[in-house]
């Protein structure tokens, strides 16, 4: 319960960005995807795992798949040749948000796997990422995103697709050098600033990084100054409903409030002490 919540909350840190709805899915669906090279012993073993229903659609994802996508942010060697990642998403009553949680996964944080996903068009559902094995999980997002076109029948594009992936991995990579919490909420509070008053050329944009590393405390490099600058352009460029956005992080922001101020929440808060105390505080931030 308490890894739970704890995921639950990182998740909440981040900023949610959603795309136009793709189409509507009934609550409770779930679709599992397995990853083609698994073995049929590792297969079961995952469907178990994921407490997937007898009724779960189930679809694959090859290595191909994977390369597709990848091969810009992410080196080849990194990916590898077979596909391992597996996930299964259920979908909840609109305006639940998503969670995400994972198991196995060694690059790849939940609140990353988030914020792409959001980006990608994905809403409203739990969604659970494992492998028999340690995995970075770059690669468990192509899954995901080709499960949510089977489920809606709609097709997201090649570009947010793409963008997607090199937000995923652009601020994994961030993340390395960092820290993840540092990373993820660099990204979060860029995209706030996007979605209230975007900025009408690249040097406002510049800037807008600029503020918010400084804030946090961040030095960036050229290079990992030049790619956000590279991601936020691409995210710009998409079809993104922003007018939504201040709603969704006001969203986020009331449910973590509420959870805080909960005597759940001084309870967990509590048990935290002294372990993940910093952690809480980094997250009760990111909303002030």
């Amino acid at each position: 319960m308490k890894t739970k919540l704890l995921s639950w909350l990182l998740a909440l840190s981040v900023l949610f960005v959603p795309v136009s709805a793709l189409a509507d899915v009934a609550e409770g669906d779930s679709i599992v995807t397995l990853g083609e090279n698994l073995t049929e012993q590792q297969k079961t073993e995952m469907l178990q795992e994921m407490k997937a229903p007898s009724d779960a659609q189930i679809i694959t994802v090859s290595n191909a798949e994977e390369h597709k996508y990848l091969d810009q942010y992410v080196p080849k060697a990194q990916i590898g040749t077979k596909a391992i990642s597996s996930s299964i998403i259920t979908y909840t009553k609109a305006g639940s948000g998503l969670i995400v949680q994972t198991k196995n996964i060694s690059w790849v944080t939940d609140a990353m796997y988030t914020n792409a996903l959001i980006t990608a068009g994905v809403k409203d559902a739990n969604i659970y990422i494992t492998a028999p094995f340690s995995v970075s999980g770059t690669a468990a997002l192509t899954g995901l995103m080709k499960a949510y076109e089977v489920a809606t029948n709609k097709p997201i594009s090649e570009e947010v697709k793409q963008v997607a992936n090199q937000e995923m991995v652009t601020t994994a990579k961030l993340g390395d050098q960092i820290g993840s919490d540092q990373a993820v909420a660099l990204v979060a509070k860029v995209k706030e600033a996007i979605a209230n008053d975007p900025p009408q050329n690249v040097e406002e944009l510049k800037a807008l990084i600029k503020k918010y590393a400084d804030e946090l405390g961040i030095q960036l490099t050229d290079e990992q100054f030049n790619n956000l600058v590279t991601l936020f352009q691409k995210m710009q460029s998409l079809n993104i409903d922003w007018n939504q956005v201040g709603d969704q992080l006001n969203q986020a922001k009331e449910k973590v409030t509420a959870f805080l101020s909960s005597d759940e929440g001084q309870t967990f808060l509590e048990q935290l002490k002294g372990i993940f105390a910093s952690f809480i505080d980094f997250v009760k931030s990111l909303f002030k």
